[in-house]
C-alpha cells in the first residue's frame, strides 16, 4: 500500500496538535488594490438609489397617474358631449321639433368638437340619425333628395338599419358605408338630449377616432411628452447622483486614507505620526480617537524603553555588588567573614524584592493572586502596621504618626488582610522615599457613608498637577533620578491600585509641589461576591 501523504494548506492556521511542530507566519501584505474602491462603490450606490427612485416613480405614475389622466380625458369628452347635446336640443326646437340633417351636420362640424372626435346622434327611439363615420355617404345622397326628405327621417315610420339607411343614404347595399363607432361603453360617452320640459328627445354619443380610451391627439402628445420628460428627469437624476456620490465618497475616503496612512506610518515605527482630524462627525471623532490611541501607544512604548533601562540598572546594581564582593573574597582581598557575607545576602534580598514587585504586579493584573476574605477591624489593623514601620522611619529621621478619626468606634470590613497590609506598606514606602529628613508622615483611618478610608499624608516633594493622572501607571516615577537613588521600579502604586480595585474600592490622590501628597484608599464595608473576589489557587 502507498502511505497516505499529509497535504498542508498554506492558508490554514497552524495546527495546535502536540505531534505537529510545523507552523507559518508572514509579515503584513502590501495593498494590491485589485478590489473595487470605496469611492466606486459609493458612487454606484448613489446611482442605483437614484435609478430605483425613478423606477418606483414611473411605476406609480403608470398605475395611478395614467388612470387619473384617463378620467380627465373622459371628463373633457363628456363636457363636449354635454355642450353638443344642448346645441342639438336648441336646433331641434328651432326646426319645429324635428331633426334636420343640415342642423345635425352643422353642429357636428362646429369648432367646439375636435376633428379626432367621432359623433353619433340617435333619436328618441334609438334610431341612428347621424354618424360621423358615414358622413361622406350622406353628403353624396343629399343631392338626390330634398331637405324635407332629409328632415323627415325621424318620422318616416321606419326604424333600425332601414331608417338609418334612408335618412343618411348609407345602406350597405346602396353605398357600402357602415358605421365604425365603438360598441363598448368604456370607449364612448353617451349624453341624453332633452327639451325644455325635460323629455328625452335623443342621445348624442362621442368617441375618439383611433383610440379606445378617449385620448385625443393632443392628449396623446401630452402623455408622450410627459413620459419623455420623466425619462429625461431620470437621466438627470442619475447623473446628479453619480456626481454627488463621487463628491461625498471622495470626501469620506480622503479622511479614511489619511487615517490609514498614519496607521501605516505607526506600524512602520513612526510613533509621532498623527491624523490631525478634529470635528463633530464620526470620521473626525475616529481620527481624534486614533490620535489619542497613538499618543497613548507612544507613551507606553517610551515607558517600556524606560522600564528596560530601569530594570537593567536596578538589577545590575545588586548583581554587581554581589559579584564584586564574591570575587574579592575569591581573590583573598576580602575575608569570607560574616560582614562580607551579609553584604551579599543584603543585595540578594534587594534583588529578590525587585523581582517580587514585578511578580506581584503581574499577578494582580492577571487576577491570579489568591484573595482570602476575612473580617478585619481596620483601626487596630492599620495601627499595628504603623507600629511595625516606625523603626524604618526613625532610621531616616522621619516621624510617623497614626490618627484614629472614627471616634473610637470599631470599624470592620471584609477584606484580604495580607493584600491590605501590602497596599498600606506600599503607600508608606512611597511616602518615606520622597519625604526629606525631618518630615512627617501621618496615617489616618476614617469612615464615610459607605466606605472605610485609610489615608497616608506626607510632607514630601509633592507631585506635579499634570502627573496626577499617571501616578498609578505601571513603572511611572515622577523623578527618575530621585527614584533610582531611593530604589524601586515604580510599580508599588500600580500594585496598590490593583489591590484596592479587587476589593471593589478606589484610591484618590491629592498633592502640591513642595508641600506634600495624600493618598486615600476607599474600601467598602461589605465585600461584593464576584469571580474576582473568590479564592484563586496558585
Amino acid at each position: 500500500m502507498v502511505p497516505a501523504r499529509l497535504v498542508l494548506d498554506p492558508k490554514r492556521k497552524p495546527s495546535t496538535d502536540e505531534g505537529s511542530s510545523r507552523a507559518s507566519w508572514n509579515t503584513p501584505r502590501s495593498h494590491v488594490g485589485t478590489a473595487v474602491s470605496y469611492t466606486s462603490r459609493m458612487t454606484v450606490s448613489f446611482a442605483l438609489t437614484a435609478l430605483m427612485t425613478v423606477l418606483v416613480l414611473i411605476v406609480v405614475i403608470s398605475f395611478v397617474w395614467s388612470g387619473v389622466f384617463s378620467d380627465y380625458t373622459r371628463a373633457n369628452v363628456e363636457e363636449v358631449a354635454t355642450l353638443t347635446a344642448d346645441r342639438l336640443a336648441e336646433g331641434y326646437e328651432e326646426d319645429g321639433n324635428r331633426w334636420m340633417q343640415d342642423t345635425l351636420v352643422a353642429i357636428a362640424r362646429s369648432s367646439m368638437i375636435s376633428d379626432d372626435i367621432g359623433v353619433q346622434v340617435l333619436d328618441a327611439t334609438g334610431t341612428i340619425i347621424y354618424d360621423d363615420t358615414s358622413i361622406s355617404a350622406a353628403l353624396t345622397s343629399s343631392s338626390q333628395g330634398s331637405d324635407d326628405e332629409k328632415g323627415e327621417a325621424s318620422k318616416s315610420g321606419k326604424s333600425g338599419e332601414d331608417a338609418e339607411a334612408e335618412s343618411l343614404g348609407t345602406a350597405p347595399d346602396a353605398h357600402g358605408v357602415v358605421s365604425t363607432a365603438p360598441s363598448s361603453r368604456e370607449s364612448t360617452v353617451a349624453v341624453p338630449i332633452t327639451d325644455d320640459e325635460g323629455e328625452r328627445i335623443g342621445t348624442v354619443r362621442m368617441w375618439v377616432l383611433g383610440s379606445d380610451v378617449l385620448l385625443t391627439k393632443a392628449d396623446t402628445v401630452f402623455r408622450e411628452k410627459t413620459f419623455e420628460a420623466m425619462g429625461l428627469a431620470a437621466v438627470i437624476a442619475i447623473v446628479i447622483a453619480v456626481v454627488m456620490g463621487l463628491f461625498f465618497s471622495r470626501a469620506l475616503t480622503n479622511q479614511i486614507r489619511r487615517i490609514m496612512s498614519v496607521a501605516k506610518q505607526i506600524r512602520d515605527g513612526d510613533l509621532s505620526a498623527r491624523t490631525g482630524l478634529k470635528g463633530d462627525d464620526e470620521l473626525d471623532q475616529l481620527g481624534e480617537t486614533f490620535d489619542e490611541m497613538a499618543s497613548s501607544l507612544e507613551k507606553d512604548l517610551k515607558r517600556e524603553r524606560r522600564l528596560t533601562s530601569d530594570v537593567a540598572h536596578e538589577l545590575r546594581t545588586p548583581l554587581m555588588a554581589m559579584l564584586a564582593t564574591v570575587e574579592a573574597m575569591q581573590d583573598g582581598i576580602y575575608p569570607a567573614d560574616y560582614e562580607h557575607l551579609e553584604t551579599v545576602a543584603s543585595e540578594t534580598r534587594r534583588l529578590s524584592r525587585l523581582v517580587q514587585q514585578m511578580l506581584d504586579l503581574s499577578r494582580m493584573e492577571n487576577h491570579t493572586a489568591p484573595l482570602n476574605i476575612e473580617d478585619v477591624e481596620m483601626v487596630s489593623f492599620v495601627r499595628n502596621i504603623v507600629r511595625t514601620q516606625e523603626p524604618l522611619f526613625a532610621e531616616r529621621d522621619l516621624r510617623l504618626r497614626f490618627s484614629d478619626e472614627t471616634e473610637g468606634r470599631p470599624v470592620e470590613i471584609e477584606a484580604d488582610p495580607d493584600m491590605i497590609t501590602q497596599a498600606v506598606i506600599n503607600l508608606l514606602s512611597n511616602a518615606m522615599r520622597y519625604t526629606p529628613e525631618g518630615g512627617w508622615v501621618v496615617v489616618r483611618v476614617g469612615t464615610d457613608k459607605r466606605n472605610v478610608t485609610v489615608s497616608v499624608s506626607d510632607t514630601g516633594i509633592g507631585i506635579a498637577k499634570e502627573d496626577l493622572s499617571r501616578v498609578f501607571g505601571r513603572f511611572w516615577r515622577a523623578d527618575a533620578s530621585r527614584a533610582r537613588e531611593a530604589g524601586g521600579l515604580g510599580v508599588g502604586l500600580a500594585v496598590t491600585k490593583q489591590i484596592v480595585e479587587r476589593h471593589h474600592g478606589f484610591i484618590a490622590v491629592e498633592s502640591e509641589l513642595g508641600k506634600g501628597t495624600t493618598f486615600t484608599i476607599h474600601l467598602p464595608r461589605e465585600h461584593h461576591a464576584s469571580a474576582s473576589s473568590s479564592t484563586i489557587e496558585r
